[in-house]
């Protein structure tokens, strides 16, 4: 039986930013896949690309910004971090449906945590899309904890921090198939969101 649901925030809480940022780079002439591959790196690795150190806490934004450019122009592109983040949308794109059914899980007595590949310098402004403090127990986040997804132990330091609760008991949630398969491996039961709602509500509710 479940007892505790694990939630990646961006993609998840927000619509995921690839596709703009897709849109984005092919608007600067980046060939398919190309811009988001220097932004980012390979997402379904954990590597030492600026992004990913980012993510890991490891360097500041302007750090990563001064990187990421760099591999940009070794492409003959102008890849600014700054830039790129400032033309998505500030909201995020809040999922409020599926913000609404955590809402249930926790009322229904679930135990909830975020599991989030995310950034120090964005901490408020995510924490603030939502009320994420009201409505998890837990928050793992990959630029406090010095580990990403899709490495395993982000997944074992998050069942840990729930209570030691057993893999099997757990669901997990996130729009990237790398980390859906990671925690898969481990025996946690997962869900690939997509942009679809209600579906994933219903597929969340078939798993409980």
């Amino acid at each position: 039986m479940i007892s505790t649901l694990l939630f990646d925030f961006g993609g998840v809480f927000t619509y995921s930013p690839f596709a703009k940022v897709e849109e984005f780079g092919r608007a600067r002439g980046a060939a398919p896949g190309q811009f988001p591959r220097i932004l980012f790196g390979a997402y379904h690795e954990d590597s030492d690309h600026p992004w990913h150190r980012l993510e890991r806490g490891e360097i500041s934004l302007e750090d990563a910004r001064q990187g990421i450019m760099a591999l940009g122009r070794e492409q003959e592109l102008e890849v600014d971090l700054y830039e790129v983040l400032g033309s998505l949308p500030r909201d995020g794109g809040v999922r409020q449906a599926l913000v609404d059914k955590v809402g249930e899980l926790k009322r229904s007595g679930y135990r909830l945590a975020i599991i989030t590949n995310n950034v120090r310098e964005f901490s408020d402004a995510w924490r603030s899309l939502i009320p994420v403090d009201e409505l998890f127990d837990e928050v793992v986040d990959s630029c406090v904890e010095g580990v990403r997804k899709p490495d395993a132990s982000i997944f074992e330091l998050a069942l840990r921090r729930m209570g030691d609760v057993a893999p099997e008991q757990a669901l997990f949630l996130d729009d990237h198939p790398a980390n859906v398969k990671a925690a898969e491996q481990l025996g946690i039961r997962s869900i690939l969101v997509d942009e679809d709602d209600s579906r994933v509500i219903a597929e969340l509710d078939e798993h409980l």
